[in-house]
């Protein structure tokens, strides 16, 4: 474990005492009264899930995640609940491979790590393409109006590509995260290994990179000279005047020997810098451990992470892969309780 590892680990542990002796008794009853963590009681269709993103609309939270299976069948699965805890499979939201995909990254099999939001009275789906461990890949959006299956507005229309990188970029066109700045302007995080995590500005209206606007900000990295330069995943949130910024470091993709683990720092703009607690750069591979990776636990490399923000509560929902079912990436829940100086503690 490395010392910044470990330094965050007890400083995690000091928070959560620290937010007992402040009266956090009072927030986690909004909870649930079930006096076990969300986690221990989740049930139903919980794997094999990767990457989730979460969302609600009207009583009904709905999760999508990576396509694990392969060409031919239905793209991006999705599964719903009415109260967090139990998940049934609903469907997929495209019948197959866009052809625009497959004609761009040729050989890839299935989507990957999509991201959901609602805006401007549409729900907007963000996807990616790739090959594994090459970085010429493809992000799409598909748009609804509605989740609701049984509405008769239901319907996933493809928008086609997005943004694409290619084997002389220093990035890579995965992991996509809408962001709307306090201003309302959009923002597409993303990246996977490479040149770290990368933003570009977005045309609110299409959805599409900005028409003249070929700006690429870098958000995070790895520390220099870091080989391979394992870090992925990003999601940003605004809270309090601060954006934060989630990622994961290290190896997904191993089953159980996955090492995975799960950090955020903040800035006061979107575009960064980057910082953690001890206000170290996320350039150079710092940040706030929020879910660690436990080699001896069932529960391993906690990744692949977004926020579901559900009114005054946020929870962090990641994959993180069970040891006793032979590595099988499985859905995770966890609350997010906010320290009295602004950082997250996932109560998993």
């Amino acid at each position: 474990m490395s010392q910044h590892l470990f330094h965050d680990l007890t400083r995690r542990g000091a928070l959560l005492g620290g937010l007992a002796a402040a009266g956090t008794a009072a927030v986690l009853p909004a909870l649930g009264a079930d006096p076990e963590p969300l986690n221990s009681r989740l049930s139903g269709s919980i794997s094999p899930v990767h990457d989730p993103c979460a969302i609600r609309d009207g009583d009904t939270y709905y999760v999508f995640s990576t396509n694990l299976g392969t060409a031919g069948g239905g793209q991006i699965p999705w599964r719903f609940s009415k109260d967090l805890i139990t998940w049934e499979k609903g469907g997929t939201v495209l019948p197959d491979l866009p052809h625009w995909a497959s004609e761009t990254i040729p050989g890839t099999e299935g989507i990957w790590a999509p991201d959901i939001s609602h805006v401007g009275g549409r729900y907007l789906l963000y996807y990616a393409v790739s090959t594994f461990g090459k970085n010429h890949s493809a992000i799409g959006l598909a748009i609804n109006a509605t989740l609701n299956p049984a509405s008769p507005d239901y319907k996933w229309v493809d928008q086609g590509l997005v943004f694409e990188s290619k084997s002389g970029d220093d990035f890579n066109a995965i992991d996509p995260n809408l962001v709307v700045d306090r201003d309302g302007k959009h923002w597409l995080a993303f990246g996977s290994f490479w040149g770290g995590i990368k933003m570009i500005p977005l045309d609110s209206a299409t959805g599409k990179p900005a028409p003249g606007d070929k700006r690429i900000f870098t958000l995070a990295n790895r520390p220099p000279g870091s080989q391979p330069n394992a870090i992925e995943a990003p999601f940003i949130i605004e809270r309090g005047g601060f954006y934060y910024l989630f990622c994961a470091y290290d190896f997904c993709c191993r089953g159980a020997d996955s090492n995975y683990y799960t950090v955020v720092g903040r800035s006061p703009t979107i575009a960064g810098p980057y910082g953690d607690h001890n206000r170290f750069a996320m350039a150079t591979g710092n940040g706030m451990v929020v879910l660690p990776h436990n080699p001896g636990s069932r529960w391993r490399g906690p990744g692949g992470a977004s926020i579901l923000r559900d009114g005054a509560q946020d929870y962090i929902v990641y994959h993180a892969y069970d040891a006793r079912r032979d590595g099988t990436p499985t859905l995770r829940i966890a609350p997010l309780v906010w320290s009295a100086d602004g950082w997250p503690t996932a109560i998993v």
